[in-house]
């Protein structure tokens, strides 16, 4: 994002006139521009390979709220940039990112991508508690006591878990398989998936299996779990492997239920499977960015009818995180140092964004936070 400096009326002078001004008078026009602080938040996010679509639409979603804020008429004393780095989904390339922003001297990591990303990025900010804000990761590692310099906007895969198998009980669906990618996330699902079952008192899973991350090769995984005979399938995958395995399952005659946590992306997933998404089930864990009822979605709204942008869950992620964090400057003040900050962000436990609440100090397994699961129609519509 480029920001564009503040002109003082002091500028429209002549050069003459200038000159003529006492000592101090130039001394205020010159210290004037300093008195605006460029807040500068360094991001790493897959903006090429398996989740290039839902990097961008995060960090464009935050990019939106920032430019928006940047342009006001009665500017707090700051401004935010972006500097956004690619790292492909790969976790080695957002650490070295990571060390990258931190030389660079940024004011807080904010808006990461990816649970190996996100862990390789909190533990590479640890060592100078720099602040990491928001990723887009809902792994229990990054909720653990230590890890203190770590906030959150969404809630944890635990949360989505137990929501998820919850909803299932109450169905009294208790034939349940996951199907995960071989990483990071799909590691972290999986167990989530099963502490929930354990915690909900339900049979353990009649099946798992694991493919590569953003794979089509999913015949092994389709025919281990079709044999299982389960009624739901449980996904923590990304859109592509997710929509590869939908379609081979449904080739071999499965007729059960698709669940899927929220990291899938639901415009992408709509994207790769077009008509057969009919019927298919997704965790949600920010408003639906058609809900123009709720106030930051209209806020929302409003800032993308201005922007090339297209309104998606992601986006909108990416923009409550951007007033959050905005939020959390405003209470700090602009002199703020990375413990101030960090103070100020552990403070914030009932943040009501505009119709939504935020709880940045959540653990495991918040109760406060809501998640909804929605299923989409074969032409895209989303329903509760």
């Amino acid at each position: 994002m480029k920001l564009i400096p503040r002109r003082l009326p002091l500028k429209m002078l002549a050069m003459g006139a200038l000159l003529a001004q006492p000592a101090a008078q130039l001394a205020w026009a010159q210290a004037k521009p300093s008195a605006v602080r460029r807040i500068v938040l360094g991001q790493s996010v897959p903006l090429t390979g398996a989740a290039d679509q839902i990097g961008a639409a995060y960090s464009n979603g935050a990019k939106l709220f920032f430019s928006s804020f940047n342009e006001r008429k009665n500017n707090p004393g700051y401004t935010f940039e972006q500097k956004i780095l690619d790292d492909s989904y790969d976790a080695a390339k957002a650490a070295a990112n990571t060390k990258q922003l931190m030389t660079d001297k940024v004011d807080a990591l904010f808006g990461y991508v990816g649970t190996a990303s996100s862990d390789a990025a909190a533990a590479a900010a640890k060592a100078s508690e720099t602040v990491f804000f928001a990723p887009y990761a809902g792994s229990d590692a990054l909720r653990a006591k230590e890890q203190t310099h770590v906030f959150h906007v969404r809630p944890s895969l635990s949360d989505e878990a137990f929501r998820i198998v919850r909803h299932c009980q109450t169905l009294s669906q208790t034939r349940i398989a996951v199907l995960s990618e071989d990483d990071a996330m799909g590691r972290a699902g999986l167990a989530a998936v099963t502490q929930a079952l354990a915690e909900a008192k339900m049979q353990p899973l009649v099946a798992s299996a694991s493919v590569p991350v953003n794979s089509d090769k999913v015949q092994a995984a389709v025919a281990s779990i079709m044999k299982a005979q389960p009624q739901v399938v449980i996904q923590v995958a990304l859109f592509n492997t997710t929509a590869a395995f939908i379609r081979q399952m449904r080739k071999a005659g499965y007729a059960g239920a698709f669940m899927n946590f929220s990291v899938v992306g639901l415009d992408p997933l709509f994207a790769a499977l077009g008509k057969e998404i009919g019927g298919v089930v997704i965790s949600q864990v920010v408003p639906s960015p058609r809900s123009v009822t709720i106030p930051i979605v209209k806020e929302y709204l409003a800032a993308i009818e201005t922007s090339d942008q297209t309104a998606s869950y992601e986006s909108l992620e990416g923009f409550i995180a951007a007033k959050t964090f905005a939020e959390a400057v405003r209470r700090a003040g602009k002199g703020f140092d990375s413990a101030s900050l960090q103070k100020t962000l552990a403070g914030m436990t009932d943040y009501d964004v505009g119709g939504f609440r935020v709880n940045l100090r959540a653990g495991v397994r918040d109760a406060a936070r809501t998640i909804d699961l929605v299923t989409v129609t074969s032409d895209g519509r989303v329903l509760r």
